[in-house]
């Protein structure tokens, strides 16, 4: 078992700095998506063929927008994760996956459990991404209902929910946490945002 590195995430110093760039991020995501269509639609009666690029951002847009719409508003998640769960080392491991699969990371947790999570709301390949320690993972959260993992360090946090969803038993320890923070609901499902 891991030893927790401080009483929660949020009090380890970069970990503040990492959640306020995902912050930014996300903010980004949702300006740069959203952004064009709304120029594009005020440009409508004064520029020609405004309409035309209007429609077409559109529909390229339309796909990734409500992704990152409800990522921006779910990072809330990830502060009352933080807040409430220390931060654990782990060993783990960054599984190849395919073009356009999910990203994964694997996580021995005990013996007998090891929990396949999924990097949310797009795959990053945190291996490679300002990590020292590929092997090694910062998570925190509940194993049974995902959490937030981040490259060892704490600098850059991001959500991670069950690869696989199943519905756990309602109630035993932890699931209040769990539940207050928004990794579970009510049924005992791990929350997928």
């Amino acid at each position: 078992m891991s030893l927790a590195l401080t009483k929660a995430a949020w009090d380890h110093p970069s970990t503040a700095v990492g959640y306020r760039r995902l912050v930014i991020r996300r903010a980004g995501w949702v300006l740069s998506l959203g952004g064009p269509p709304l120029i594009a639609f005020a440009c409508i009666d004064h520029v020609p063929h405004a309409g035309l690029a209007f429609a077409l951002i559109t529909l390229l847009v339309a796909p990734y927008l409500p992704w990152v719409i409800i990522a921006y508003f779910r990072r809330h998640r990830v502060k009352a994760v933080l807040r409430a769960y220390p931060w654990r080392e782990w060993p783990c491991r960054h599984p190849v996956r395919p073009p356009g699969s999910p990203a994964t990371i694997v996580i021995p947790f005990r013996d007998d459990f090891t929990a396949t999570l999924r990097i949310l709301p797009f795959p990053i390949a945190l291996a490679q991404l300002e990590n020292d320690h590929p092997d090694r993972i910062w998570f925190a959260g509940d194993p049974r209902f995902g959490g937030v993992v981040s490259p060892v360090g704490g600098h850059y946090p991001v959500r991670v929910v069950p690869h696989t969803p199943r519905r756990e038993e309602c109630g035993g320890e932890g699931f209040v946490l769990a539940r207050r923070v928004g990794l579970a609901r009510a049924s005992g499902k791990a929350t997928r945002t």
